[in-house]
């Protein structure tokens, strides 16, 4: 079996829309690298197999509309986990989309990391480093995607901070006591205007706040225009 017909066997079984590189392929100790990657620019530029960017290929989906772009995770999936082990997450305004903060969408993808990066692309998209603090595994990454959205309120776009508010309020009825300390224990880690909002939302819902209240310096005021619309204990947290 040649180099070519080995790849193209192995690429019909996989899903449409999956990032693969040539090491995806050298499963075989015959199996050369170098035959592999002339390979696969081969593929690309027939329109077998579509090119992300430099050493990386997706099988498109392809609809009525043309073919689709791989799901945000499989364009930065190297950069979420590695070895098994999860070193980053999504956040920013495709997460924003997915929890229903806007409507937009767009061709940056932000991730959340330990370390920071300077921004690149890949392919047609622009990828940015959001530096977080707190330990990233799978339990933490749905409370850190919601800390994040309080952390950028002002930057959402095609919304307000009195609708991300309102939405944030819908999200949190469905926690339990638990949800609310974990929340709390991660929000420490966040800038001050961060716990501020979130001690506003969690104590007109009753939930206790003395952790965050502690932590926040008494003298210092966050300008976030209107909330106070929805949360008119705002003003105790030093709110404007």
């Amino acid at each position: 079996m040649t180099t070519t017909q080995f790849i193209n066997d192995k690429i019909n079984y996989l899903p449409k829309g999956y990032i693969f590189t040539y090491s995806d392929f050298l499963t075989e100790e015959k199996q050369n690298k170098e035959a592999i990657i002339k390979a696969l620019n081969r593929m690309a530029k027939s329109g077998k197999i579509e090119k992300l960017s430099k050493g990386k290929f997706y099988k498109p989906e392809i609809t009525r509309f043309g073919k689709l772009n791989p799901n945000n995770y499989q364009i930065v999936k190297d950069l979420l986990v590695d070895n098994g082990k999860t070193i980053g997450y999504l956040t920013g305004l495709s997460i924003y989309n997915e929890l229903g903060f806007t409507t937009q969408i767009s061709n940056s993808i932000q991730i959340g990391k330990n370390n920071i990066r300077s921004p690149f692309k890949r392919g047609m998209f622009n990828i940015s480093i959001v530096q977080q603090k707190n330990t990233i595994n799978k339990e933490n990454i749905p409370y850190l995607q919601l800390l994040d959205i309080l952390r950028f309120i002002k930057n959402i776009p095609d919304t307000t901070p009195e609708k991300v508010i309102v939405r944030l309020i819908e999200i949190f009825k469905d926690f339990q006591e638990k949800d609310f300390k974990i929340m709390i224990r991660l929000s420490m880690k966040y800038p001050a205007s961060t716990r501020a909002i979130l001690g506003a939302i969690l104590e007109k819902m009753n939930i206790d706040t003395d952790d965050l209240k502690t932590s926040l310096n008494p003298i210092s005021t966050y300008e976030i225009q209107g909330i106070e619309n929805i949360l008119p204990n705002a003003k105790n947290w030093n709110i404007k």
